[in-house]
């Protein structure tokens, strides 16, 4: 049996952007990409902490350093910039590797820049 478990996580990230007119997807900082252990076209779920909206989307990889998190497409409708989001990957692992397993889980401040890595 594989058990749904989390890789990656941004916690508590600011909306820099929303563009509705656009192909799709989530496009994250790839400093936050390489600290979370999220790749370039994996599946997220993105919660977002003002509203309570939750929807998934894939991952494009941003200019590093810029801070930035842009809901691009149809998901843009659901957020507003400036809103805090968690950014979630999962996983699936077999319960002896899920239990020794550490996901990445960075916190970012007002700036989408990490404070620190758990």
């Amino acid at each position: 049996m594989l058990l749904k478990v989390l890789r990656g996580k941004i916690h508590r990230a600011i909306v820099t952007e929303a563009q509705i007119d656009y192909v799709g997807s989530i496009t994250i900082d790839s400093e936050l990409l390489d600290a979370s252990g999220i790749l370039p076209g994996e599946c997220v779920l993105v919660a977002d902490m003002t509203d309570g909206a939750r929807f998934e989307t894939y991952v494009f990889e941003g200019q590093a350093g810029s801070g930035t998190i842009c809901i691009n497409g149809a998901a843009a409708r659901l957020v507003d910039i400036g809103d805090e989001v968690i950014i979630m990957a999962y996983g699936y692992m077999e319960p002896q590797e899920a239990r020794d397993f550490k996901p990445g889980v960075v916190l970012v401040d007002n700036s989408n820049r990490i404070v620190q890595k758990l």
